[in-house]
């Protein structure tokens, strides 16, 4: 068996049999499952019914807030209408109700900017949009009976267009793809990003741990720094992805039996009235037939490998970046002004990802963020599923796997320097010294 083979087995046993590991692995999911039933159960708590009082001077507006009282459980309104509006205001000073909406005598124009609601709180923005809409509709029927229109016939007038979506080979393309594409290869990224970061810290604890114990300094006779920083990074690499799929699989599992045996539903469903929640229930059920089927459309196979590739490559080279960052310092306090130029690069990647490569997936800058190590395990991804040119990939990965190697190199240098370092900070000026031993 090969020194870094050895290597890689003792950081793996040591890192599964302790007892922190071991304890964390099976009471983090059961924390988790139970954090999130907490929440569910808070969501599916019917909220109190707040009362809204409306005064509505032209008389226009007041039936339009009245017929939502059969739609909505979270507001109730009154039409208050005939009492004086000081009286109201000092209603609502006193809190006999949530607002009141004021709605004055003047002309349709006027009314756009003259509504107001008076609250002792604030209110919320879904509450501010509903209320609006509803003064906005009802001006706008009214400006169309006012012009002799027939609101109707405007209705009827109005055209949807549905664009039939096809390749260039012949191949027909499916309108819900691009949503579906942008989930995926959101979800990959995200859950690269989470797991380099959460990870990422084992190795630079692992590190730091090796280069404060003595006995280090006799190991490190018989095995060359980058054979023990490879190995290091791999043994520790694969512990936590040990980890991380015991955790995947103990959460699912209590998710589904929760669902199974304690009738756990997911969302704020007891809101819904049951008529409703039928509806609901059923063109949710079309829906997602219809996303399944389209999803099986894509390169599953090829998207499963390419995130296989760029999670164990992206995850392997900032691996390498905190394992450098824990071969220079003494304890981690010391090593948080090193870890904002490797959080960085992976916030600019999901940021581009998100707001540049869901807009042009094929576009310039996805391109070549898409080859520069530091952002393509997460850009790349987010691309796979919209179609990539194999020479792309290639490229990408190459460059990907080089820039680790070199990375790794880059650490065993420091850390052949850092062991024979004690109570000194490092400096950005102090590693370019290491570097030259």
């Amino acid at each position: 068996m090969s020194i870094i083979s050895l290597i890689i087995k003792r950081e793996f046993v040591a890192k599964v049999r302790n007892k922190s590991f071991v304890v964390m692995t099976f009471l983090s999911p059961l924390l988790f499952v139970a954090i999130a039933g907490f929440i569910a159960y808070l969501s599916s708590m019917k909220p109190e019914t707040k009362r809204i009082a409306i005064h509505d001077e032209t008389g226009l507006f007041a039936d339009s807030f009245l017929k939502q009282n059969k739609k909505d459980s979270e507001y109730h309104y009154l039409n208050l209408s005939e009492i004086d509006s000081e009286a109201l205001k000092d209603s609502i000073a006193k809190e006999n109700f949530e607002g009141l909406i004021l709605i004055p005598k003047t002309t349709l124009k006027e009314l756009e900017t003259k509504v107001e609601f008076i609250s002792n709180n604030s209110p919320s923005i879904s509450f501010i949009k509903k209320t609006q809409g509803l003064i906005a509709s009802k001006i706008t029927k009214l400006n169309f009976e006012k012009a002799q229109l027939d609101t109707i016939a405007i209705q009827k007038a109005k055209a949807t267009v549905n664009m039939h979506l096809a390749k260039s080979s012949g191949e027909e393309s499916l309108k819900g793809l691009n949503e579906i594409k942008i989930a995926i290869g959101g979800a990959f990224g995200y859950l690269i990003m989470m797991f380099i970061i959460i990870y990422g810290n084992m190795v630079m604890r692992s590190v730091i741990e090796e280069k404060t114990n003595r006995i280090i300094e006799i190991i490190i006779s018989s095995v060359k720094p980058f054979q023990l920083m490879i190995g290091k990074i791999v043994g520790t690499s694969l512990a936590g992805l040990l980890q991380f799929t015991i955790w995947a699989i103990i959460g699912l599992s209590l998710m589904l039996a929760a669902s199974m045996f304690f009738g756990v539903d997911i969302g704020p469903t007891s809101r819904i009235s049951p008529e409703m929640m039928h509806v609901a229930q059923r063109e949710f059920s079309g829906t997602a037939q219809m996303y399944i089927s389209e999803a099986w459309n894509l390169p599953i196979a090829s998207i499963l490998f390419g995130f296989l590739v760029y999670f164990i490559g992206g995850y392997f080279l900032y691996s390498s970046f905190y394992a450098a960052i824990g071969a220079a310092v003494d304890n981690q306090t010391d090593s948080q002004q090193f870890l904002l130029p490797i959080i960085m690069p992976l916030v600019l990647s999901v940021y581009i990802g998100f707001f540049t490569v869901v807009n042009d997936p094929h576009g310039t800058i996805a391109i070549v963020f898409s080859m520069i190590p530091l952002t393509s395990p997460i850009v790349m991804l987010m691309r796979l599923p919209f179609g990539v040119p194999w020479w792309q990939i290639a490229i990408s990965v190459s460059l990907l796997f080089a820039t680790f190697f070199f990375v790794v190199w880059f650490a065993a240098k420091i850390y052949r320097v850092g062991i024979l370092m004690y109570g000194k900070k490092p400096t950005w000026k102090e590693l370019y010294k290491w570097l030259k031993y």
